[in-house]
């Protein structure tokens, strides 16, 4: 279907696209398995009959254990183990994120997925994400904690006609399954796993722009020369195109690196210990004990034992930045050192936030370096007859060293450009793009190396790079705009191509904001009103330098639903990191964490920054009339920080998704009126929904439960595109189950495998296909459950 006149209204404040005049609905799911990495061009298509839902071990109860214990990990339990994701109808399996033990997820065993009956795999979760599955489940298509900094993960495609499953033999703590469902099956071939789509894979590793060649593509190049307050055009087109690329070069905003240094270690628990030999100079007058730790482990003590005598306690570390090195001193006294050639140290654990943690011992003696152990060096270990006793952690850490002034001033300026120099994109006569250049880029606090699917940063060259697609009918203009208080100078080009905008198409947005936190408020990524789909965001945060503001899970609300449909488990998680970006920084296609600084190398006041990006692409949130995007600060929105993020998104504005009728269950008027039939005592429940903070309102309403078959009738538009029947149930009886007839025809079972005894209301949503409802103006509905079926209200939504 095609536009044949676009008029846009102004943009709302709420973040709505304006509408094309007379615009046709969506059809269609777009592209489908490994399409949607290889038709990049398409990714401004709307869809219609696609949903974007999500599986996770988050605290059913709105408190902190989101996998700690795995209270919430299993849906349920099988011969094979725990079941983390099922659903039945046509889907696709779009993005799996796991962490436990670090990122270590050799104890979660085997995974088994399972897609129409097959399985398509079953293997050890810790070789899947290694890679030694091969192709097409290779890197950067999956990433072990080492690529992904402390979190595991799998963007490999995979649909399905009739059913999916997924479960691992051993409650795997923390997780999440994104997946789509489709209302029909149509154009969907079940994942092979013998394609290895290794066109797709030498694309991602090659980096650069992913989408087919534009042709007739011509380029704008301008010279970058803005005054403080000022604005300059860098390239405006006229008539029906695409944007395919931007490019800036801004060489004030320069990469400045800190000094880092690699180190191996280990670390030891509650009734833990290390011990080592090392030289002294026999004439000393007491020794130096130096260590090298992680300090984002607070109040690490262990007692210093010499030669089995305790001489001393290691002070209370004071909890600093993550990622920076730290070293702290003891001293022994001469009456059990002086005139011994060596001693043996025994450190004991006391207390700790978590562990005690040693990399490098350096030994002082005699008013000279006497000897050195290196922690993790097993030369070096053996050399000094190193052992250790209660063990918790192993492994490499990259962190920084504090950076100079004169660095430090040279941060700072970066800073400023990168933040307060805005890009700004106007498309047939509205602008929908007023974004920061580094956050809109993909790194908000500094200039550092980004490697996305749709930016990159090339730090060394201070150079920026976008490919989303940007359509547009009448004509687009890009601007600078320089708020900060330096002249900028520089380079742009734009990239475009005249063609046709077709009706399925959104234009493209990329919501901004930031500011200080609200206690007890989340942070808003996206609130926007009409069809659209989210596409990813890019998020510049400032907090406290134990980072437990990273302790917020995301929340997804489409269509003015009161469940999300996505809910998440902690924001490095979401970022598919985990332990608070344990590694060093990382980029992959899809999420990174490429700037991390601490307040010696260039985050402002005593703070910790962290700038991350998150793509969803083939888990790309549709909507239909509106969405809510958010993300907690701290696990209750209780830690205070400093927030920016700017979302990429594509709406039309003109809402595709109406409520056109709605059943009371349990008020006589309304189920007379619907002809509803069924068994089932009418109760009343009160109690609140999923998603909401601990001291949300909670909504009382009348429900049935029934073994029973049920009908009813909904008013539906006649020209629909298919309906979504949404549920209000009480979820309390976990795994419901009903079979499901809609004008006399067969469709799939309505399976629900969540359960909640706390938070008992849920909405959910069955997917009815335009082929049962197109030219109709009411639909019967009859269920049959197979299990105690729940229900307060149906509602219809007719898609246009």
């Amino acid at each position: 279907m095609r536009l044949d006149k676009v008029l846009l209204a102004a943009v709302l404040a709420a973040g709505a696209l304006a509408a094309p005049a007379q615009a046709q609905p969506a059809t269609g799911k777009g592209p489908v398995g490994w399409e949607i990495y290889r038709r990049l061009d398409r990714l401004p298509e709307l869809t219609t009959g696609v949903q974007t839902k999500q599986f996770s071990s988050f605290d059913r109860t709105a408190d902190n254990n989101d996998g700690f214990e795995g209270t919430y990990s299993c849906l349920s339990t099988s011969e094979s183990g725990c079941v983390i994701a099922e659903h039945t109808g046509a889907g696709e399996v779009q993005a799996l994120w796991f962490t436990r033990d670090g990122g270590d997820v050799t104890r979660t065993g085997t995974i088994t997925i399972e897609l129409d009956g097959r399985k398509v795999v079953e293997a050890s979760l810790q070789d899947l994400v290694n890679g030694e599955l091969g192709a097409p489940f290779t890197y950067p298509l999956v990433g072990n904690a080492d690529q992904s900094s402390g979190g595991v993960y799998v963007e490999v495609p995979m649909p399905y006609r009739t059913s999916m499953r997924i479960t691992t033999e051993h409650n795997p703590l923390f997780y999440h399954v994104s997946y789509r469902t489709f209302a029909d099956a149509e154009g969907v071939r079940t994942f092979d796993p013998s394609d290895q789509a290794r066109d797709v894979i030498d694309r991602l590793k090659a980096g650069g722009d992913p989408k087919p060649a534009l042709p007739g593509a011509r380029t704008q190049d301008t010279a970058i020369d803005l005054a403080p307050g000022r604005s300059i055009r860098l390239a405006r087109t006229r008539g029906s195109g695409l944007l395919s690329q931007i490019r800036l070069r801004l060489p004030q905003a320069e990469q400045v690196l800190p000094e880092t240094e690699a180190d191996e270690g280990r670390a030891f628990g509650k009734g833990g210990s290390s011990a080592f030999t090392v030289a002294i100079d026999p004439g000393n007058d007491g020794v130096r004990l130096t260590r090298r730790i992680d300090p984002a482990i607070g109040k690490q003590v262990a007692k210093v034992l010499v030669d089995g005598e305790e001489v001393a306690q290691w002070p209370p570390s004071t909890t600093g930045a993550s990622g920076m090195w730290a070293e702290e001193s003891v001293d022994l006294p001469a009456s059990a050192t002086q005139g011994k050639s060596k001693i043996t140290v025994k450190n004991v654990f006391h207390s700790s936030d978590l562990d005690y943690n040693e990399f490098t011992y350096w030994v002082d003696s005699g008013g000279e370096r006497t000897d050195t152990v290196d922690v993790g060096d097993a030369a070096d270990e053996a050399a000094h007859g190193y052992t250790i006793t209660g063990q918790t952690w192993q492994g490499e850490r990259t962190f920084a060293f504090p950076m100079e002034e004169e660095q430090l001033a040279r941060v700072k300026a970066a800073q400023e450009v990168l933040q307060k120099l805005r890009l700004r994109i106007t498309f047939d006569g509205e602008r929908t793009v007023d974004a920061p250049v580094g956050e809109f880029f993909g790194s908000g606090h500094a200039m550092m190396p980004v490697r996305s699917l749709m930016y990159a940063v090339d730090a060394g060259t201070s150079t920026m790079s976008a490919w989303w697609p940007m359509p547009y009918r009448k004509g687009a203009t890009v601007e600078l705009h320089n708020g900060s208080g330096r002249a900028v100078e520089g380079e742009a080009s734009v990239t475009s191509a005249h063609r046709p905008m077709a009706g399925n198409v959104g234009y493209f947005g990329a919501q901004s904001h930031a500011g200080a936190t609200t206690p007890g408020k989340s942070w808003p990524f996206l609130k926007a009103t009409g069809q659209g789909k989210f596409v990813g965001v890019s998020h510049t945060m400032r907090g406290p330098t134990n980072r437990n503001y990273l302790e917020g899970d995301e929340r997804v609300h489409v269509d003015g639903s009161r469940t999300p449909q996505i809910h998440g488990t902690g924001s490095e998680d979401f970022y598919q990191a985990g332990w608070y970006f344990n590694r060093e920084t990382f980029n992959t296609p899809f999420h990174g964490n490429p700037v991390h600084l601490a307040p010696a190398t260039g985050c402002p006041g005593e703070s910790d920054c962290t700038s991350a990006y998150r793509l969803m692409i083939g888990d790309a949130v549709p909507f239909g009339s509106s969405i809510t995007f958010d993300i907690e600060h701290g696990w209750t929105n209780n830690v205070e920080g400093v927030y920016s993020s700017t979302a990429y998104w594509y709406g039309s504005g003109r809402a595709s998704a109406r409520r056109t009728d709605a059943l009371t269950v349990g008020d006589p008027a309304s189920e007379r009126a619907h002809r509803y039939t069924g068994e089932g005592e009418v109760t009343t429940l009160e109690s609140a929904f999923e998603g909401d903070l601990d001291n949300a309102d909670t909504m009382k309403a009348t429900q049935r439960v029934t073994e029973r078959p049920l009908t009813f009738r909904l008013r539906i538009e006649r020209g629909n595109h298919g309906v979504e029947l949404r549920r209000t149930s009480d979820q309390s009886l976990a795994g419901q189950r009903a079979e499901v007839t809609v004008n006399g025809r067969r469709l799939p079972d309505w399976v629900q495998p969540l359960g909640n005894d706390n938070r008992r209301w849920l909405e959910d949503t069955y997917q009815i296909p335009a082929s049962a409802t197109r030219g109709e103006g009411e639909i019967t509905v009859r269920l049959t459950p197979r299990t105690p079926w729940s229900a307060a209200s149906y509602t219809a939504w007719s898609l246009r």
